[in-house]
Protein backbone atom coordinates (compact mmCIF):
# COMPACT_ATOMS: atom_id res chain seq x y z
CA UNK A 1 0.00 0.00 0.00
CA UNK A 2 1.40 3.42 -0.94
CA UNK A 3 0.80 5.57 2.13
CA UNK A 4 2.86 8.55 0.90
CA UNK A 5 0.69 11.53 -0.16
CA UNK A 6 1.20 12.74 -3.74
CA UNK A 7 2.69 16.19 -2.97
CA UNK A 8 5.26 14.83 -0.52
CA UNK A 9 8.78 14.07 -1.73
CA UNK A 10 8.24 10.51 -2.99
CA UNK A 11 11.64 9.39 -1.74
CA UNK A 12 10.69 10.06 1.86
CA UNK A 13 8.94 7.78 4.35
CA UNK A 14 9.47 4.66 2.26
CA UNK A 15 11.72 2.52 4.42
CA UNK A 16 10.84 2.03 8.11
CA UNK A 17 14.51 1.87 9.08
CA UNK A 18 16.37 4.21 6.71
CA UNK A 19 15.55 7.74 5.51
CA UNK A 20 15.73 8.95 1.92
CA UNK A 21 19.24 10.25 2.67
CA UNK A 22 20.35 6.86 3.92
CA UNK A 23 20.42 7.84 7.59
CA UNK A 24 19.09 5.67 10.39
CA UNK A 25 15.44 6.49 10.97
CA UNK A 26 14.43 7.29 14.55
CA UNK A 27 12.15 4.89 16.36
CA UNK A 28 10.36 5.03 19.68
CA UNK A 29 10.20 2.18 22.16
CA UNK A 30 7.30 1.67 24.53
CA UNK A 31 8.70 2.83 27.84
CA UNK A 32 5.45 2.31 29.77
CA UNK A 33 1.90 1.88 28.49
CA UNK A 34 0.14 4.66 30.40
CA UNK A 35 -2.70 5.52 27.99
CA UNK A 36 -4.83 3.13 25.98
CA UNK A 37 -6.88 4.77 23.26
CA UNK A 38 -10.06 3.22 21.90
CA UNK A 39 -11.46 4.24 18.54
CA UNK A 40 -15.16 3.64 18.96
CA UNK A 41 -15.77 3.82 15.18
CA UNK A 42 -15.30 6.36 12.39
CA UNK A 43 -18.98 7.27 12.03
CA UNK A 44 -19.73 10.86 13.07
CA UNK A 45 -22.81 13.03 13.09
CA UNK A 46 -21.02 15.76 11.10
CA UNK A 47 -18.38 16.01 8.38
CA UNK A 48 -15.45 18.34 9.07
CA UNK A 49 -13.34 19.84 6.29
CA UNK A 50 -9.98 18.67 7.61
CA UNK A 51 -10.75 15.60 9.71
CA UNK A 52 -7.53 13.55 9.79
CA UNK A 53 -9.54 10.32 10.08
CA UNK A 54 -12.16 11.37 7.51
CA UNK A 55 -15.04 10.73 9.90
CA UNK A 56 -18.52 11.37 8.57
CA UNK A 57 -22.08 10.01 8.75
CA UNK A 58 -21.05 7.53 6.03
CA UNK A 59 -17.49 6.47 6.84
CA UNK A 60 -17.60 3.16 8.69
CA UNK A 61 -14.07 2.04 7.75
CA UNK A 62 -13.54 1.54 11.47
CA UNK A 63 -16.56 -0.31 12.84
CA UNK A 64 -18.18 0.18 16.22
CA UNK A 65 -15.99 -1.45 18.84
CA UNK A 66 -18.20 -3.29 21.34
CA UNK A 67 -17.94 -3.89 25.06
CA UNK A 68 -17.20 -7.56 24.31
CA UNK A 69 -14.35 -6.50 22.00
CA UNK A 70 -12.96 -4.18 24.67
CA UNK A 71 -13.08 -6.22 27.86
CA UNK A 72 -10.22 -8.62 26.96
CA UNK A 73 -7.86 -5.65 26.82
CA UNK A 74 -8.91 -4.46 30.27
CA UNK A 75 -8.40 -8.03 31.47
CA UNK A 76 -4.90 -8.03 29.93
CA UNK A 77 -4.07 -4.76 31.69
CA UNK A 78 -5.18 -6.22 35.01
CA UNK A 79 -3.61 -9.65 34.51
CA UNK A 80 -0.22 -8.36 33.36
CA UNK A 81 -0.24 -5.41 35.77
CA UNK A 82 0.36 -2.96 32.96
CA UNK A 83 0.92 0.63 34.12
CA UNK A 84 -2.14 2.00 32.30
CA UNK A 85 -3.60 5.03 34.07
CA UNK A 86 -6.12 6.31 31.55
CA UNK A 87 -8.29 5.02 28.72
CA UNK A 88 -9.25 7.57 26.07
CA UNK A 89 -12.19 7.19 23.69
CA UNK A 90 -12.12 8.84 20.30
CA UNK A 91 -13.88 8.42 16.96
CA UNK A 92 -15.71 9.49 14.88
CA UNK A 93 -18.09 10.72 17.53
CA UNK A 94 -17.78 8.25 20.44
CA UNK A 95 -21.32 8.85 21.68
CA UNK A 96 -22.75 7.34 18.49
CA UNK A 97 -21.49 4.00 19.82
CA UNK A 98 -24.21 2.60 22.08
CA UNK A 99 -21.69 0.63 24.12
CA UNK A 100 -19.74 3.72 25.17
CA UNK A 101 -21.39 4.18 28.60
CA UNK A 102 -20.79 0.50 29.44
CA UNK A 103 -17.16 0.76 28.29
CA UNK A 104 -16.68 3.88 30.41
CA UNK A 105 -18.10 2.10 33.45
CA UNK A 106 -15.80 -0.90 32.83
CA UNK A 107 -12.80 1.46 32.83
CA UNK A 108 -13.82 3.54 35.82
CA UNK A 109 -14.82 0.64 38.04
CA UNK A 110 -11.25 -0.66 37.70
CA UNK A 111 -9.89 2.56 39.14
CA UNK A 112 -8.61 3.93 35.82
CA UNK A 113 -9.32 7.40 34.47
CA UNK A 114 -11.52 7.75 31.41
CA UNK A 115 -11.36 10.49 28.76
CA UNK A 116 -13.88 11.02 25.98
CA UNK A 117 -13.22 13.23 22.95
CA UNK A 118 -16.58 14.57 21.78
CA UNK A 119 -18.13 17.35 19.72
CA UNK A 120 -20.70 17.70 22.57
CA UNK A 121 -23.59 17.73 20.12
CA UNK A 122 -26.80 15.68 20.03
CA UNK A 123 -25.22 12.19 20.34
CA UNK A 124 -23.65 13.18 23.66
CA UNK A 125 -26.86 14.70 24.96
CA UNK A 126 -28.69 11.48 24.08
CA UNK A 127 -26.59 9.80 26.78
CA UNK A 128 -27.24 12.47 29.43
CA UNK A 129 -28.76 10.09 32.00
CA UNK A 130 -25.90 7.59 31.69
CA UNK A 131 -23.32 10.38 31.95
CA UNK A 132 -24.93 11.83 35.06
CA UNK A 133 -24.91 8.39 36.67
CA UNK A 134 -21.20 7.98 35.88
CA UNK A 135 -20.50 11.46 37.27
CA UNK A 136 -22.28 10.58 40.50
CA UNK A 137 -20.26 7.36 40.93
CA UNK A 138 -16.83 8.40 39.67
CA UNK A 139 -16.64 12.21 39.72
CA UNK A 140 -13.50 13.73 38.16
CA UNK A 141 -12.12 10.34 37.10
CA UNK A 142 -14.23 10.93 33.97
CA UNK A 143 -13.16 13.80 31.70
CA UNK A 144 -14.93 15.00 28.58
CA UNK A 145 -12.81 16.94 26.08
CA UNK A 146 -14.97 19.05 23.79
CA UNK A 147 -13.79 20.00 20.31
CA UNK A 148 -14.00 23.76 19.70
CA UNK A 149 -11.68 24.57 16.84
CA UNK A 150 -11.75 28.29 17.57
CA UNK A 151 -13.38 30.70 20.01
CA UNK A 152 -14.86 32.58 17.04
CA UNK A 153 -18.12 30.84 15.98
CA UNK A 154 -17.63 31.69 12.30
CA UNK A 155 -14.20 30.09 12.17
CA UNK A 156 -15.33 26.99 14.02
CA UNK A 157 -18.38 26.63 11.77
CA UNK A 158 -16.27 27.05 8.63
CA UNK A 159 -14.42 23.89 9.63
CA UNK A 160 -17.31 21.82 10.97
CA UNK A 161 -20.68 23.05 9.69
CA UNK A 162 -22.91 26.09 10.05
CA UNK A 163 -24.47 26.27 13.48
CA UNK A 164 -22.23 23.61 15.01
CA UNK A 165 -20.45 26.06 17.33
CA UNK A 166 -23.67 27.04 19.10
CA UNK A 167 -24.69 23.41 19.58
CA UNK A 168 -21.24 22.38 20.83
CA UNK A 169 -21.08 25.35 23.21
CA UNK A 170 -24.51 24.47 24.56
CA UNK A 171 -23.20 20.96 25.24
CA UNK A 172 -20.10 22.36 26.94
CA UNK A 173 -22.32 24.65 29.03
CA UNK A 174 -24.37 21.63 30.13
CA UNK A 175 -21.29 19.64 31.10
CA UNK A 176 -19.89 22.53 33.13
CA UNK A 177 -23.22 23.27 34.77
CA UNK A 178 -23.63 19.63 35.77
CA UNK A 179 -20.20 19.50 37.36
CA UNK A 180 -18.33 17.28 34.92
CA UNK A 181 -14.58 17.49 34.52
CA UNK A 182 -14.33 19.27 31.16
CA UNK A 183 -11.48 20.17 28.83
CA UNK A 184 -11.45 21.73 25.37
CA UNK A 185 -9.44 20.94 22.24
CA UNK A 186 -8.74 23.68 19.69
CA UNK A 187 -6.40 24.12 16.76
CA UNK A 188 -3.22 26.13 17.25
CA UNK A 189 -2.68 27.03 13.61
CA UNK A 190 -6.27 27.90 12.77
CA UNK A 191 -5.41 31.54 12.07
CA UNK A 192 -2.42 33.86 12.19
CA UNK A 193 -3.19 35.27 15.64
CA UNK A 194 -0.80 32.94 17.47
CA UNK A 195 -1.19 30.78 20.53
CA UNK A 196 -1.28 33.58 23.10
CA UNK A 197 -4.14 35.29 21.29
CA UNK A 198 -5.97 31.99 20.89
CA UNK A 199 -5.73 31.29 24.61
CA UNK A 200 -6.86 34.82 25.44
CA UNK A 201 -9.87 34.44 23.16
CA UNK A 202 -10.82 31.12 24.72
CA UNK A 203 -10.32 32.59 28.21
CA UNK A 204 -12.79 35.38 27.40
CA UNK A 205 -15.28 32.86 26.02
CA UNK A 206 -15.03 30.61 29.09
CA UNK A 207 -15.37 33.58 31.46
CA UNK A 208 -18.44 34.88 29.65
CA UNK A 209 -20.16 31.49 30.07
CA UNK A 210 -18.94 30.65 33.56
CA UNK A 211 -17.07 27.59 32.27
CA UNK A 212 -14.36 26.60 34.79
CA UNK A 213 -11.52 25.90 32.34
CA UNK A 214 -8.11 27.53 32.71
CA UNK A 215 -7.26 28.57 29.16
CA UNK A 216 -3.61 28.88 30.12
CA UNK A 217 -3.41 25.22 31.11
CA UNK A 218 -2.10 23.23 28.10
CA UNK A 219 -4.01 20.13 29.22
CA UNK A 220 -7.32 21.82 30.02
CA UNK A 221 -7.13 23.67 26.69
CA UNK A 222 -5.15 21.62 24.18
CA UNK A 223 -4.24 23.46 20.98
CA UNK A 224 -3.23 20.93 18.36
CA UNK A 225 -0.94 21.70 15.41
CA UNK A 226 -2.37 21.37 11.93
CA UNK A 227 -2.02 17.97 10.27
CA UNK A 228 -1.49 17.88 6.51
CA UNK A 229 0.33 14.73 5.48
CA UNK A 230 0.90 16.20 2.01
CA UNK A 231 3.14 19.01 3.29
CA UNK A 232 6.82 18.21 2.92
CA UNK A 233 8.44 17.70 6.33
CA UNK A 234 11.88 16.44 7.34
CA UNK A 235 12.37 12.81 8.24
CA UNK A 236 13.40 12.16 11.82
CA UNK A 237 16.74 10.44 12.26
CA UNK A 238 18.39 9.14 15.42
CA UNK A 239 20.57 12.26 15.37
CA UNK A 240 17.50 14.49 15.62
CA UNK A 241 16.96 13.68 19.29
CA UNK A 242 20.18 15.46 20.23
CA UNK A 243 19.75 18.27 17.70
CA UNK A 244 16.20 19.02 18.84
CA UNK A 245 16.99 18.29 22.50
CA UNK A 246 14.08 15.89 22.73
CA UNK A 247 13.75 12.43 24.18
CA UNK A 248 12.01 9.49 22.48
CA UNK A 249 10.24 8.93 25.81
CA UNK A 250 8.38 12.24 25.31
CA UNK A 251 6.66 10.97 22.16
CA UNK A 252 3.06 9.77 22.32
CA UNK A 253 3.93 6.26 21.09
CA UNK A 254 6.31 5.80 24.04
CA UNK A 255 3.36 5.65 26.40
CA UNK A 256 0.21 4.97 24.35
CA UNK A 257 -1.45 2.52 21.98
CA UNK A 258 -4.87 2.52 20.26
CA UNK A 259 -7.52 -0.12 19.61
CA UNK A 260 -9.46 -0.15 16.35
CA UNK A 261 -11.83 -2.63 14.75
CA UNK A 262 -11.70 -2.52 10.99
CA UNK A 263 -14.88 -3.03 9.03
CA UNK A 264 -15.33 -6.79 8.49
CA UNK A 265 -12.61 -7.79 10.97
CA UNK A 266 -13.30 -10.52 13.50
CA UNK A 267 -11.43 -8.77 16.31
CA UNK A 268 -9.77 -5.47 17.14
CA UNK A 269 -6.17 -4.60 16.32
CA UNK A 270 -3.68 -2.58 18.36
CA UNK A 271 -2.11 0.39 16.59
CA UNK A 272 0.87 2.51 17.47
CA UNK A 273 -0.91 5.82 17.29
CA UNK A 274 -4.27 7.58 17.27
CA UNK A 275 -3.24 9.61 14.22
CA UNK A 276 -2.53 6.75 11.82
CA UNK A 277 -5.56 4.46 11.85
CA UNK A 278 -5.40 3.41 8.20
CA UNK A 279 -1.68 2.82 7.63
CA UNK A 280 -0.97 -0.93 7.98
CA UNK A 281 2.66 -0.46 8.97
CA UNK A 282 1.47 0.98 12.30
CA UNK A 283 -0.67 -2.05 13.15
CA UNK A 284 1.30 -3.87 15.83
CA UNK A 285 -0.74 -6.90 16.84
CA UNK A 286 -3.90 -8.29 18.39
CA UNK A 287 -2.89 -7.87 22.04
CA UNK A 288 -1.17 -5.20 24.08
CA UNK A 289 1.77 -7.54 24.62
CA UNK A 290 2.23 -7.99 20.87
CA UNK A 291 2.02 -4.21 20.39
CA UNK A 292 4.83 -3.41 22.82
CA UNK A 293 7.54 -3.39 20.12
CA UNK A 294 9.27 -0.16 18.97
CA UNK A 295 7.63 2.12 16.40
CA UNK A 296 9.70 3.51 13.49
CA UNK A 297 8.79 7.16 12.86
CA UNK A 298 7.96 6.51 9.21
CA UNK A 299 5.14 8.96 8.52
CA UNK A 300 4.86 12.77 8.08
CA UNK A 301 2.58 12.97 11.13
CA UNK A 302 5.36 11.50 13.27
CA UNK A 303 7.58 14.39 12.27
CA UNK A 304 5.20 17.34 12.10
CA UNK A 305 2.65 16.55 14.78
CA UNK A 306 4.67 14.76 17.44
CA UNK A 307 8.41 15.46 17.12
CA UNK A 308 8.34 18.99 15.68
CA UNK A 309 4.85 19.99 16.83
CA UNK A 310 5.25 18.61 20.32
CA UNK A 311 1.68 17.38 20.48
CA UNK A 312 0.17 14.53 22.45
CA UNK A 313 -3.42 13.45 22.81
CA UNK A 314 -3.36 12.65 26.53
CA UNK A 315 -2.33 14.47 29.65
Amino acid sequence: MNHVPPRLDPAKFRDPFVTAKGEVRASVGLSALQTLWVNTGTLCNITCRNCYIESSPRNDALAYLTLADFLPFLDEIERDRLPVEEVGFTGGEPFLNRDLPAMLEAVLVRGLRALVLTNAMKPMRNHAAALLALRDRFGPALTLRVSLDHHDPALHDAERQEGSFAIALDGLDWLAREGFQVHVAGRAGFDAAGEAAMRAGFAALFASRGIPIDAGDPVALMLFPEMDAAVDVPEITTACWGILKKSPDSMMCASARMLVKRRGAARPAVLACTLLPYDPQFELGATLAEASRPVPLNHPHCAKFCVLGGAACSR
